[in-house]
């Protein structure tokens, strides 16, 4: 089975921190950081942080696994989420194919998560429960 590990990540203002997606002819969305555990991530939580510095050029403490998205027959990844709290960022760092095709990184307030079409959206109430521990 495919896995893929997410962040749940919070910022120091207490903003989760997102990628827009935008694809031509569609409205735009908004994901968690992440992606594939690919065969040479030591763990989950490894391919996580890979995929933070990838997507973002971003370090993170990561606080735990706070949900699972079970795989569909629309997406057929098994999703480990997990809360993090942002400790570094840099663009300059920012390394993977997410940079040419539509990925923008956004905080988004978690008051305010209502207002995005999170993907996938039950994540929208894993978020606001479970974010203000993150943000310390």
């Amino acid at each position: 089975m495919t896995r893929s590990a997410r962040a749940l990540l919070v910022d120091d203002a207490g903003r989760l921190v997102l990628i827009k997606r935008t694809k031509p002819g569609r409205p735009p969305y908004w994901t968690t950081p992440g992606g594939r555990v690919e065969p040479c991530d030591a763990s989950i939580e490894a391919a996580l942080h890979r995929e933070l510095m990838e997507e973002l050029g971003a370090t993170a403490a990561l606080l735990g696994q706070v949900h699972v998205v079970p795989p569909t027959p629309a997406h057929p990844t098994r999703q480990h989420v997990f809360l993090a709290r942002l400790l570094t960022v840099d663009p300059a760092l920012r390394c993977g194919p997410e940079l040419t095709d539509g990925h923008t990184p956004e905080r988004v307030p978690l008051d305010l998560l209502h207002t995005v079409d999170l993907r996938p959206p039950e994540l929208v109430a894993v978020a606001r429960a479970a974010g203000p521990r993150a943000a310390g």
